[in-house]
């Protein structure tokens, strides 16, 4: 089944994008008011995309079959079925000519873009120089700490839970891991409440401030491989592990040169591409009253 001539039509992949950009669905998902401004959306980018291809700086870009054929692939292999995959073709106006023309025009436009962003200057050395001490918080690695855990919680509902006896059983783990700390992953798995039970009571690498504050007040005292005294939170009792602690850390400009000089293109090639476009808008709107 292929859709008839008025429904395919070179916009529709457009609102596609639009509306997976917009609101994560296809056009025939969204409501009215969603689909008009995912239309409103594509209509802009198609009028920017047609100025960009009858662009003088598009007429020396080629795009080969074999880069079409490699993003129609890249759809298609998302699809198991031949069959749902040309149906959803449909269902958003398209068809495989349509979707191919559409990606050679996208892959054209995005071309276009990427060799008039190349045209952006370098940052020099005193640019990045200004770029790291204006931006600190960018190039401090703060403390970490690996920490594992084990949750008793307090429900007067359940007699194994009451405050007494919550209190009673975490310390029993307590005084099992005193004589065999090694075993802190074994009795998370069997006696934690916590789903972080199912890893062995990992919480992972974490800095200062993410846990209960009565839990990072604890972590923070640990040494690496030191197992906490029993700590009461509002929520229940815990035991705390410091698996392993990995250092603050500020990089050197020396060491931080490489992501600012990256960073800094990529907000000068922007900046680049858009001067561009609106240089094209100003040539066309000139021409639309000559």
């Amino acid at each position: 089944m292929t859709p008839t001539a008025d429904v395919a039509r070179p916009e529709a992949y457009n609102v596609l994008r639009a509306a997976l950009a917009l609101f994560k669905k296809a056009p025939s998902e969204l409501a009215d008011a969603e689909l008009t401004q995912a239309q409103r959306q594509a209509a802009n980018e198609y009028k920017i995309e047609t100025m960009v291809l009858n662009s003088k700086e598009a007429s020396a870009v080629v795009i080969t079959d074999k880069e079409v054929l490699r993003a129609y692939r890249e759809i298609r292999d998302r699809y198991d079925d031949e069959a749902v995959f040309l149906s959803e073709l449909y269902k958003n106006h398209l068809d495989e000519d349509a979707l191919r023309a559409a990606l050679y025009r996208q892959c054209k436009v995005n071309t276009v873009l990427d060799l008039i962003g190349s045209r952006a200057p370098d940052a020099s050395e005193i640019e990045v120089g200004i770029y790291y001490h204006l931006h600190p918080e960018q190039f401090h690695k703060p403390e970490l700490r690996e920490a594992w855990h084990i949750y008793i919680s307090i429900n007067p509902e359940y007699p194994e839970n009451t405050r007494d006896m919550a209190r009673a059983r975490i310390e029993e783990l307590r005084a099992k891991l005193q004589k065999k700390p090694h075993k802190f992953a074994d009795l998370a798995m069997k006696h934690s409440e916590c789903p972080t039970a199912l890893q062995g009571g990992v919480l992972g690498r974490v800095p200062r401030g993410k846990l209960y504050p009565e839990l990072d007040a604890v972590l923070f005292k640990l040494k690496a491989g030191e197992i906490s005294d029993v700590v009461e939170s509002e929520i229940g009792f815990h035991l705390v592990l410091c698996k392993e602690i990995q250092k603050p850390e500020t990089l050197s400009l020396q060491k931080a040169t490489p992501k600012i000089r990256q960073l800094m293109k990529e907000r000068s090639r922007r900046t680049c591409q858009r001067a561009w476009l609106a240089g094209l808008s100003k040539e066309a709107e000139e021409s639309a009253y000559e």
